[in-house]
């Protein structure tokens, strides 16, 4: 799979999970396995020595740094990219520290990336990928970034609202009610490109892709390729605590819901537990502790829950108030596995062989 300069034996994207989640260790060892890594952006410079509880915003850009650098490591010659989501606070920062830390790719999503290639002008060469969830979104990025900067997506990431963990790009009423096509989506966002423009653009499955059979019908579908989150977090590598992973093994179809984020996005997260990560946010601090998104309820009116601590405190191993987003395939986690025994089931033997 080809997106912009940059080659990977097999197609496969490692989607970005904050907080911490998919740090410099996952993405590292996905990118020698022959995908593409990605370190997740947000709130990174929680749980890590450059925080030192008040400075938040300098603590982000270099741990995020530090991550790539971890990832490089593993995989010096991998395609190891970030994932930058356009609600948070600190966007901007983050996305050209993602660039001088020598990030290959930026995904970006939480929000249409309207402006991603002004802010990542002076490193042409890293490969930009917004993520949508219809084509109407994915044609208003391409019209934007035509006329305003004379260039494409590298590829499009098309999520699937019904299937996909984490934030999601529909609204909540729209979700699960059996009208989302995603293939039907992936196929017109390639049809658009290429009859508006005359360019064909690798387009990305997202959501549900589990196993061989999920990434064999993706591509039948017409997708140049997957990404993949949830099915990684149970590696012996992904950066998650022990407890986390636990969660994913333990967890039951039924245990796994929506909620809605203080982001004003709906999430998809092990359900269980909200009662008690409220409560923990409530006993923490009057008002919000971090300002990390742009637009917040916990922030304006304490409502729900401060996300970026109720993430870092799951990513530690506190999955009694802590946030576990998780995708719909979760609970098809039975064991810690490692990521080269995830592209070997995907790809075969060979595929557990180091390309990094």
């Amino acid at each position: 799979m080809k997106i912009g300069k940059h080659e990977v034996p097999y197609p496969l994207i490692q989607g970005g999970m904050g907080v911490r989640i998919s740090g410099g260790s996952l993405a590292g060892h996905v990118a020698r396995c022959g995908g593409v890594g990605l370190v997740a952006t947000a709130g990174l410079g929680l749980n890590t020595p450059r925080y030192d509880g008040n400075n938040y915003f300098s603590a982000d850009p270099l741990a995020l740094k530090d991550e790539l650098k971890k990832a490089y490591k593993i995989a010096p010659h991998g395609v190891i990219g970030t994932n930058c989501m356009v609600a948070l606070t600190d966007y901007a920062d983050l996305v050209r520290a993602s660039c001088e830390g020598g990030a290959k790719v930026i995904v970006s999503g939480a929000g249409l990336p309207l402006n991603l290639p002004e802010l990542t002008a002076d490193w042409p060469d890293v490969a930009l990928v917004p993520i949508a969830s219809s084509v109407k979104a994915a044609e208003l990025v391409g019209r934007k970034w035509k006329k305003s900067y004379d260039r494409f997506p590298d590829a499009i990431v098309v999520e699937d609202p019904d299937t996909a963990g984490g934030h999601l790009g529909e609204k909540l009423e729209n979700i699960g009610t059996g009208q989302y096509d995603q293939y039907a989506t992936v196929r017109g966002v390639k049809a658009y490109f290429r009859e508006e423009f005359g360019v064909d653009i690798p387009v990305i499955a997202a959501g549900g892709i589990w196993d061989r059979a999920d990434l064999e019908y993706a591509l039948a579908q017409g997708a140049d390729g997957v990404q993949m989150a949830s099915r990684f977090v149970c590696t012996k590598e992904c950066d998650a605590a022990p407890e986390f992973k636990q969660a994913y093994i333990n967890c039951r179809k039924e245990d796994i819901g929506l909620i809605m984020s203080p982001a004003g996005l709906p999430g998809r997260a092990l359900v269980g537990n909200l009662d008690a990560i409220r409560a923990r946010d409530l006993q923490m601090t009057p008002g919000c502790p971090t300002g990390c998104l742009k637009k917040c309820t916990y922030k304006t009116e304490q409502e729900r829950f401060c996300i970026v601590h109720a993430l870092d405190r799951a990513q530690r191993g506190d999955v009694e108030t802590g946030l576990i987003f998780c995708g719909t395939n979760a609970w098809k986690a039975e064991r810690i596995e490692t990521v080269a025994e995830v592209f070997a089931e995907l790809f075969g033997a060979q595929a557990g062989v180091s390309n990094g």
